[in-house]
């Protein structure tokens, strides 16, 4: 089994449904790297202010959702509101383990014992075991780990995992039954056991 790795990479966006949503239809269109241009940087489908940033956040996106199957793409492109943003979050979730270990381990707990908020103090806390198990998070500044914080906090609100950022109290969530049918029948058993953590 191999060790797990955290990845500081989610800092470049929170979900992005909306961005998530047109990469997800270029995907499903199989368009060429000339296309892929044209899209992203002629035409800037992505409508971002700089060629650079949407350049990143056009790759960030594909990265996330190239881990998933054109199925997945499809309920993205196609879905209702509650199953686009479950399917984003999902791939989010198998792109990027310091999310997934979080709602899993620390979300999960604090249903368990009925606690029903999160905090910057559970974070810290949750870093600080990450570290222990990926030393080099270690390295990590405090303006990355407060920017990793900001971005996960965020995307849990956006999941409506939680009621928003600031005041972080957790809300149960059941998954889509079309979400939920990907996952299973893709094996994709790490990324629902995360989602699922509503007793």
């Amino acid at each position: 089994m191999n060790r797990t790795e955290y990845k500081s990479s989610i800092t470049t966006g929170s979900l992005l449904i909306r961005e998530s949503r047109i990469i997800a239809r270029l995907l499903l269109d199989k368009v060429d790297d000339r296309a892929w241009h044209q899209a992203i940087i002629i035409e800037n489908v992505l409508q971002k202010r700089s060629l650079e940033s949407a350049k990143r956040q056009a790759r960030f996106i594909k990265e996330r959702l190239t881990l998933m199957e054109p199925e997945l793409w499809k309920l993205i492109d196609k879905g209702s509101s509650d199953v686009v943003v479950q399917a984003v979050l999902a791939a989010t979730i198998k792109h990027s383990r310091l999310l997934g270990d979080f709602m899993n381990r620390v979300l999960r707990s604090h249903w368990q014992v009925f606690k029903k908020k999160i905090s910057a103090k559970d974070w810290q806390e949750y870093i600080e075991m990450c570290s222990q198990i990926d030393p080099k998070i270690r390295n990590w500044t405090q303006a990355t780990r407060a920017k990793l914080k900001q971005i996960v906090f965020k995307i849990l609100a956006e999941a409506n995992y939680i009621s928003n950022t600031r005041s972080p109290e957790l809300l149960p969530v059941s998954v889509t039954h079309e979400v939920k049918t990907y996952l299973l029948r893709n094996s994709e058993n790490y990324v629902l056991q995360c989602m699922e953590i509503t007793p």
